[in-house]
């Protein structure tokens, strides 16, 4: 906030009430104006309002314009390469080394920009489970980022335990401080940079609030596997079994929305971690894209949209009548809704489970249409799957995407928050999925009758009936067909779905034109798997597709 204005805020008599002995200068921050300690929802509703950080929409959700940057800036993300993670990071275009002298440098003109300011303080965790979950700070310089923090990762609610508050892992975004390449060695004024040995990760230059919760999600990613715990990005839910299923897929391909489940209870729509005792949730909120999002397909995340807690980013509504329109994409296709997990009903309490998964479903928006709707891969299939990472990446998720989608392989299904070598995690992978008798699937949320453009989006009918047969078990006796190029087995009947969408070469008007693209897509994944051949198990490398 301007340093001229001098208001009383509205929570500014309690501004101290929930501060933690740990303060802030131990994160070199002095000399403040004032510091605003963990804020309930309300109050931050209160300063983010009265600074003019955004609005109140009809129904109760807080609307916030993210302005330049209305996505991740994946190009300007850095790890600092020092001592202790050198040999550790997997360095390239998602771990882009950072000088740690540069950082040294940039973290104290911050230090220094921030002196005089107001700052907001939300302690939480990350991780549901307690044997690994991991305290952390996030400090920023907007009350309604504050908020973001608050929605996403787990809220502490105890006075005395947030007085002793420690944390592990500390945050400091600041959308108005730039950075400087000719000073800093940024690429831009924005940064995402991540310091392990200093456990700190700045932002910068951006209010794009994904950028918080993706940068927990990468310490994560780097410190579980140490300890035997496979990191994902996948969202979760569990049956009333005790029959856990997880959905990987990058943004855009459906893991929030299918994993929002009425007959299932939902662990988490995002990043999880997968222990000897169970699945956990690593956040304690959904970040939803909702452009175009749909009363009738998606009822429990539309609900939210209208709801007191929740931040609309980038969100198109009428200042009159304060009514919001999920169809426009003025502002961006990523328009996108954060709110506390538990505003889904039957949502699974604490967010971990102690079973296993019995179902890994990899979800990939085939752009291309040529992939068949469900596929049941073999352990090694699904290792190969895995490390590629097959999608498209869809309009809005990542700046600089224009309308059609670009297909792409994204490692783990989420290769720019993957810190090891892919294959890190796919043994991971392949020791729990063996270990616990867990089935895993490949399946296609994107086109059929042809590649974007031509063919159509697959109907989320027809993908929910499919999963809905995966998971109660239904397509365990039904008869299944070796795919010609892949080699998975797609079954060739399934309840409630048209025998016809199972067969995605009968649904273009040209076969020849289908085995062709088909036969591209093949070559495309062998000569995306080069790059991780090294080091890979012969029997994984042999379970990818044959060319024609």
């Amino acid at each position: 906030m301007p340093k001229y204005l001098e208001f009383a805020t509205p929570a500014i008599k309690q501004a101290g009430d929930l501060k933690a002995d740990y303060g802030l200068k131990n994160h070199g921050l002095t000399h403040l104006d004032r510091v605003y300690w963990n804020l309930p929802t309300s109050a931050l509703y209160e300063e983010a309002i009265f600074r003019g950080e955004g609005h109140m929409a009809e129904g109760g959700p807080f609307l916030i314009n993210t302005g330049k940057h209305t996505a991740r800036a994946a190009a300007d993300k850095f790890v600092v390469k020092e001592e202790s993670t050198e040999d550790k990071i997997w360095w390239g275009e998602y771990n882009r080394p950072f000088c740690p002298q540069k950082f040294t440098g940039l973290l104290a003109r911050l230090q220094a920009f921030l002196q005089g300011e107001e700052l907001f303080v939300q302690d939480c965790y990350a991780g549901g489970d307690p044997d690994y979950r991991m305290p952390v700070r996030v400090i920023t310089d907007r009350a309604w980022q504050n908020l973001f923090a608050r929605n996403m990762l787990i809220p502490i609610e105890n006075r005395d335990e947030l007085k002793k508050h420690v944390p592990e892992f500390t945050v400091i975004a600041s959308p108005s401080f730039k950075a400087d390449p000719r000073i800093d060695g940024t690429r831009s004024e924005t940064g995402i940079i991540l310091d392990f040995s200093r456990r700190l990760a700045v932002i910068c230059g951006t209010s794009y609030g994904g950028e918080i919760k993706k940068s927990i999600f990468t310490v994560l990613n780097f410190l579980l596997p140490l300890k035997g715990v496979l990191a994902m990005h996948c969202s979760a839910n569990v049956g009333n079994d005790g029959d856990v299923a997880l959905f990987f897929g990058l943004s855009g391909t459906g893991k929030t929305t299918l994993s929002a489940d009425p007959r299932r209870a939902l662990i988490g729509d995002d990043e999880h971690g997968w222990s000897d005792d169970g699945v956990f949730n690593f956040e304690g909120g959904c970040y939803a894209k909702v452009i175009r999002l749909s009363s009738e397909h998606e009822p429990q995340i539309h609900a939210c949209t209208r709801r007191f807690g929740t931040i609309l980013e980038n969100v198109v509504f009428d200042p009159t009548s304060r009514k919001i329109d999920l169809d426009d994409d003025m502002l961006t296709e990523n328009t996108r809704a954060s709110y506390p997990l538990d505003f889904i009903p039957g949502v699974v309490d604490g967010g971990m489970v102690r079973t296993h998964p019995k179902n890994v479903i990899f979800l990939t928006c085939d752009a291309s249409g040529v992939l068949p709707p469900i596929a049941k891969l073999s352990s090694e299939q699904a290792m190969y799957h895995f490390i590629s990472g097959y999608t498209s990446k869809i309009a809005g998720t990542e700046i600089g995407l224009g309308i059609e989608p670009q297909i792409t392989f994204s490692a783990c299904f989420g290769a720019p928050f993957m810190v090891h070598h892919p294959f890190e995690y796919a043994k991971l992978l392949k020791q729990k999925t063996e270990r616990y008798g867990a089935q895993c699937w490949l399946v296609n949320t994107g086109w059929t009758g042809g590649p974007f453009g031509v063919g159509k989006r697959m109907s989320i009918h027809h993908t929910r009936a499919l999963l809905n047969a995966a998971l109660d078990g239904k397509l365990a006796n039904v008869e299944f067909r070796g795919d010609k190029l892949f080699g998975f087995g797609v079954p060739m009947s399934c309840p409630d779905v048209p025998a016809d969408v199972l067969d995605p070469s009968g649904t273009w008007g040209n076969k020849d034109e289908y085995w062709k693209k088909y036969d591209a897509l093949a070559a495309r994944y062998i000569e995306n798997f080069k790059l991780f051949e090294s080091g890979c198990p012969e029997e994984v490398i042999a379970a990818g597709p044959k060319r024609l």
